[in-house]
Order: structure tokens, then sequence, then C-alpha cells
């Protein structure tokens, strides 16, 4: 499994790249803001991917490269991201139609960047729709609305931050768990085949 380091213009960025013989197309992941890569669902995620005959891509934030554990502002996730998926479309990926997406705040960075990204579809994992307890309500779903292309969102039946209703492009698949969505990998891994099965890139 090859780790691709990559010069954006928020620093380095690192990703796990899993290729597949005759690939359908790739899958770019990125980590939820305190995680990484090995989250159960990515990793889920990641294998049923592989399954389908995608290669896959684990992405790693610049922050999370130089050791932080909180993310910088949104827009310099979004620069980076950028940069990332345009690279990996350059050399590792090149050919293949790329779905993006990523856990919790990776799938954000995903929505909001998927006209730079040029990507065929968005897969998230654990959408951070409304965090809990805030006394001035933060609803993300304006930032799934705006994705156009099919979108899967795959969140846990007790997640605390809500579940997105399906859109016009987009499923949502609700499996056992709550946001970390650690209860039932085998779930994960089962909606996310199922979308890919269905021919979505």
């Amino acid at each position: 499994m090859p780790v691709v380091e990559i010069d954006t213009p928020r620093g380095l960025a690192r990703a796990h790249v899993h290729k597949v013989k005759s690939a359908r197309g790739a899958v770019v992941l990125g980590h939820g803001a305190g995680g990484g890569v090995t989250a159960p669902d990515l990793v889920a995620a990641r294998d049923a991917a592989l399954e389908e005959r995608f290669t896959v891509a684990l992405v790693e934030q610049p922050y999370r490269v130089a050791g932080r554990r909180s993310p910088p502002p949104a827009a310099h996730l979004d620069t980076a991201w950028v940069a990332i998926v345009g690279a990996l479309r350059a050399d590792a990926l090149i050919g293949l139609a790329v779905i993006v997406g990523g856990r919790s705040m990776g799938g954000r960075v995903a929505c909001r960047t998927v006209d730079e990204t040029g990507a065929a579809a968005v897969l998230c994992l654990a959408f951070p729709l409304e965090p809990p307890g805030r006394k001035t309500p933060q609803n993300r779903l304006p930032e799934l609305d705006a994705v156009t292309v099919p979108t899967l969102v795959v969140q846990g039946e007790r997640d605390p931050f809500g579940i997105p209703p399906p859109g016009p492009s987009r499923e949502v698949a609700t499996v056992p768990g709550d946001h970390g969505l650690k209860a039932d990998p085998a779930a994960v891994a089962a909606a996310v085949r199922t979308w890919l099965a269905s021919g979505v890139a």
C-alpha cells in the first residue's frame, strides 16, 4: 500500500492508496476532526469499495500530518482537500472517475468542494448535521443540499447530531450506533457496497 505525500498550500498531506486491478473508479475519503484514517467506519468503507473494485485513497489533512489534533478553519481544510484530490487525479488515480467523501468533518469538506474537485459522487459517513447542545442552532443541511451529484449518507440511528433527510440525489442509510459508527462496521460496509454496486460512478 503506497503512502503518497502531497504538498498543498496548507502544508504536507498524506494519502494511503489501496489499488485494485481493473478499477471501476476511485474513492477518496477524509478523516473526522480529531481522528485519523483508521476509524472503524472509514476502514469499513474502504474494504467495501475495494470489494467493488474501486481504488481507495484515505487522506490525512496537513494539520494531522503535522501532529495537531484541532482542525484549522474550514477554508484551510477546503484548500488543502482540493489540492490533494487534484494531485491524486493527476497521478495515482489518473483516468478514474472519483468519488469523494469522508467521516464527519471530512464529509463536510467533500461536500463544500465537490464542484472544484469534479467528483462523480459523494460518500458521507456520520455527517454532523447539527451539533447538539448549541445555544444558536448550526444546521449544516445546506452543505448537503448544495451537492447535485449522487450522494450517500451513512448515519448512526442514535447519532446526537441527527439524521439528514433524503434528497433528490441523496440516499440516507441508517445503521446501528451513534456518531462514532463503531457499533456495526459490517452494516456500514454493506450500505457502501450496495450503493457502489448500483453504478453511481
